[in-house]
């Protein structure tokens, strides 16, 4: 069974794993230490809600929520940054939960929605489309890079 909880420092060392994980995903160097530096800066500063999923009490993923606002509406809206499964336990729902969770989060906290941004060759595309996520085919997504 899976469990979802919000993550607080206290999970700092058990999180750090998994982003570290992530990182490597995408083409990072590991660095554990850094990954654990960089989360416990988001929770002292209170830049972001990580979400942490555990399956018989073995942390295996996690969603990471960074609050932003739209100026059109005059709402704040979270961005799902980051979405991480460990490789053997996906497959198993335990994505779907943590987006539905992260869902449940932002309604609760009164936000008008979460914006995500994914490779456009991603398999995840069908599960956010089947949970009602929109794409957006009306705008670019541009990045300057310091």
């Amino acid at each position: 069974m899976t469990e979802i909880i919000e993550a607080t420092p206290r999970h700092i060392d058990q999180l750090a794993v998994l982003f570290d994980q992530y990182r490597v995903f995408y083409e990072q160097e590991s660095n554990l230490e850094a990954a654990a530096h960089f989360l416990k800066e988001r929770f002292d500063n209170k830049e972001s809600v990580v979400l942490l999923a555990f399956h018989e009490k073995e942390p295996v993923g996690f969603t990471q929520l960074y609050s932003s606002f739209s100026s059109v509406s005059m709402q704040p809206v979270y961005i799902l940054n980051d979405l991480f499964v460990l490789p053997e336990f996906r497959k198993k729902g335990i994505g779907e939960d943590l987006l539905e969770k992260a869902k449940v989060y932002c309604q609760n906290a009164g936000y008008k929605g979460l914006a995500l941004e994914t490779a456009t060759d991603n398999p995840a595309q069908r599960l956010y489309e089947r949970l009602g996520w929109q794409k957006d085919v009306h705008s670019f997504h541009y990045f300057w890079t310091a």
